[in-house]
């Protein structure tokens, strides 16, 4: 069960620090990216030890399809990973309530500008580059147990500033979750592409590790 709260809380802060920074702190692209990067990092060696940090369904079936986890651990984070991004969509909206300000932006993800083609790209690339970093540097054979947490955040940053003004970088099929169920219209609609993407480039990415030899 510690586990699974840990990924609860984990996701919560990653969620909430990440659109809060997109709706009331109204950040530029590096402050939002950083925020969601820096969020993971804080979170990844406060929690890390106990959960593993996963804080999002395409890493934990990253680890799933290399034998880091068992099918029903894996299940098990992936509902509470989802518990922690839909509170933290509720308390920011509560928040934004509280200052009578719009609630029709919550952080969401969409993609006005391009096709849901290239969304679906650039999604399933992003996620593929994220995941195969963090299944390396957690690796026995090629990790770096001390900086991996520092690793990882930047990388989840990186990627949110390349993609968001494509597809709002999501990565993480909880994390554009929580606010679509709040917001509907089409961060709902297109959910799709946030829920499929992450999940088709994490497997990519797994097969990847392995092929490299991440799990020797």
């Amino acid at each position: 069960m510690r586990k699974y709260i840990s990924e609860i809380i984990g996701t919560f802060v990653l969620v909430f620090v990440g659109t809060a920074t997109v709706t009331i702190a109204k950040g530029d692209v590096l402050a939002i990216g950083l925020a969601f990067g820096l969020a993971v990092t804080i979170m990844a060696y406060s929690v890390g030890a106990i959960s593993g940090g996963h804080f999002n369904p395409a890493v934990t079936l990253g680890m799933f399809i290399n034998k880091r986890i068992s099918a029903s651990d894996a299940i098990y984070y992936v509902v509470s990973q989802f518990i922690g991004a839909i509170l933290a969509s509720a308390v920011v909206k509560f928040l934004l309530s509280s200052m009578n300000a719009p609630t029709n932006n919550l952080g969401q993800t969409d993609f006005p500008i391009i096709s849901a083609g290239a969304a679906f790209f650039v999604e399933t690339l992003i996620t593929f580059l994220f995941v195969f970093v963090i299944l390396l540097v957690t690796s026995n054979k090629y990790g770096n147990a001390n900086f991996a947490g520092l690793i990882i955040g930047l990388t989840l940053g990186f990627m949110i500033i390349v993609a968001l003004n494509l597809t709002g970088g999501s990565l993480n099929p909880a994390r554009s979750f929580g606010p679509a169920i709040f917001v509907g219209g089409k961060a709902l609609s297109h959910y799709w592409v946030y829920l499929l993407a992450p999940l088709v480039g994490s497997a990519i990415a797994a097969y990847t590790a392995k092929f490299l030899g991440s799990e020797e």
